[in-house]
């Protein structure tokens, strides 16, 4: 049985997985990948669960955990605009669908990304972000 980070952390990228559209590629902790589908990228880094908040009798540690998808799409502008926009809203639909993912946490809410333009010589370009996700939850011990 994982510990409670961990299953909400597969939680959320069960429900990133199931809501990509056609084409995009979903990873965990994983390097970028040599080549980058059209329909785009994105890594769910396990990020940092931070310092919780302690409450006691019975012992209670509550969690904000900040998780971070990076998101990476490549092509002409019009494709890139286009191809950012529908992962952004596949993230923001793979959270709104259950905010607590069975139960496991008790609300996850997206932050607003900043996307940056990077140019590659010889290429069309990319446009990346690093979209955070704050997972708030409790557990009885910080190990588990």
């Amino acid at each position: 049985m994982p510990s409670k980070s961990e299953a909400v952390l597969q939680a959320l990228h069960s429900a990133l997985v199931g809501r990509m559209p056609y084409g995009a590629k979903v990873l965990r902790n994983a390097v970028l990948p040599e080549r980058v589908p059209a329909a785009g990228v994105m890594i769910l880094r396990d990020g940092n669960p931070g310092t919780p908040e302690a409450l006691m009798s019975p012992p209670l540690y509550v969690y904000e955990h900040r998780a971070e998808i990076d998101v990476l799409v490549e092509g002409t502008e019009a494709a890139r605009e286009a191809a950012f926009d529908a992962l952004k809203l596949a993230i923001h639909a793979a959270i709104a669908a259950d905010r607590t993912f069975g139960g496991l946490c008790d609300y996850a809410i997206g932050e607003a990304p900043a996307p940056i333009n990077l140019a590659i010589e010889g290429a069309e370009g990319f446009k990346a972000a690093t979209i955070p996700v704050v997972l708030t939850y409790g557990t009885a011990d910080p190990l588990l």
